[in-house]
C-alpha cells in the first residue's frame, strides 16, 4: 500500500516538512493540502510520532473470515486519494473514524486481497457522512464516524455485519481482542495486499498516560508492552474485536510499537449511533 493511500494521522517518517508545506482555509480551519488534515491536528500527531491503522507482526486472514471488515477509497477536499478502514454495522450502514470524513468515499465489502477483484466484492458509494459533532482536531477526541451507503449490501458468506456493545458495556484490563487491517506487516515496509490481523491486550489506562490527549472514558488503551505487536498506518478506522463484538475504533499509537495504541471507545457513542441511525 503506497504512502499516498493512506488514511494515517502519523506522519513522522514520512519526510513531510510540515512548516514549508502548503495550507488552505477551509471553514475557518487551516488545511494542510498534502495529508487532508488540518493542522492542529497534524501538528499534535507529528510531535507524538503517531501513527493510526499499522498491523505490526500480525498474521494473514483466513479469507473472508471477517465478513464485516470495509476498505474505503477516500477522496479527500484537496482531491488527493487516501484509504481507511471501516466495518459494516447495518447492510447500509458503516462506522469508521471521523478524520477518514473526505469529498466523497467509495466502500469495498467482501474483500480479502484489496489488489485482486474478487466474485466477493461489493463497491458501494456512500451518499451521507455523520462524523460526530464534537470531534474535535485539535483535542483528537470522538474519533468516530457513520456512513450511510447509497445501496443496501448484500448479505454473503463474505460479506456480514458486527454487532456494537451496549452503552454501558466496559471490559476489563487483560482481555485480548484482535483488530484487522490491510497496513503494514513490518516497520519501514509497504502495507499489505492482503487482510492481516493481530491480537492485543487492553491494558490498565496508566500504560496509555503518555498520549497526552488520552482520555479513559471515551478511549481504549491496547497493546503488549513485551511484545513487538501493533496496530499503529493506512487503516484508520478499523474495528476492535473482543468477545465477537466490536468495542473500538483503531485511531493512533506511536512508532515504537511495544508502546500502547488508542482505540475511540465505542460503547461510550451508543446513543449517539442509536440516534443517527434511527433519523437516517
Amino acid at each position: 500500500m503506497v504512502e499516498s493511500s493512506s488514511c494515517k494521522p502519523g506522519l513522522q517518517s514520512s519526510g513531510l516538512n510540515f512548516t514549508s508545506s502548503k495550507t488552505k482555509s477551509t471553514s475557518g480551519r487551516t488545511i494542510h493540502q498534502k495529508t487532508g488534515l488540518p493542522l492542529p491536528l497534524l501538528f499534535f500527531l507529528l510531535c507524538s510520532r503517531a501513527e493510526a491503522g499499522e498491523i505490526i507482526k500480525g498474521t494473514e486472514c483466513k479469507p473472508h473470515s471477517r465478513p464485516y471488515m470495509a476498505h474505503l477509497d477516500v477522496v479527500t477536499s484537496q482531491n488527493d486519494l487516501k484509504s481507511c478502514g471501516g466495518f459494516l454495522i447495518r447492510q447500509n450502514s458503516v462506522l469508521t473514524a471521523a478524520h477518514c470524513e473526505g469529498s466523497s468515499i467509495i466502500v469495498t465489502l467482501g474483500a480479502h486481497n484489496i489488489t485482486e477483484k474478487e466474485d466477493t466484492w461489493q463497491k458501494l458509494e456512500v451518499i451521507k457522512q455523520f462524523p460526530h459533532p464534537k470531534f474535535d482536531y485539535t483535542l483528537t477526541h470522538h474519533d468516530i464516524m457513520l456512513l450511510k451507503l447509497k445501496e443496501k449490501a448484500n448479505r454473503t458468506l463474505a460479506v456480514g455485519t458486527l454487532p456494537l456493545p451496549s452503552q454501558f458495556n466496559f471490559i476489563l484490563p487483560r482481555r485480548m481482542c484482535q483488530v484487522a487491517g490491510w497496513g503494514i506487516t513490518e516497520m519501514d515496509k509497504s502495507g499489505s495486499d492482503t487482510l492481516q490481523e493481530v491480537k492485543l491486550r487492553l491494558m490498565d489506562p496508566k500504560a496509555c498516560t503518555h498520549f497526552k490527549m488520552f482520555e479513559h472514558n471515551l478511549q481504549l488503551c491496547m497493546g503488549n508492552p513485551r511484545k513487538t505487536k501493533s496496530a499503529s498506518k493506512g487503516d484508520s478506522g478499523g474495528p476492535l474485536l473482543c468477545v465477537g463484538v466490536a468495542h473500538g475504533i483503531v485511531f493512533y499509537g506511536r512508532k515504537d510499537v511495544k508502546l500502547p495504541v488508542v482505540f475511540t471507545r465505542i460503547s461510550h457513542y451508543r446513543s449517539w449511533i442509536n440516534e443517527v441511525l434511527k433519523e437516517n
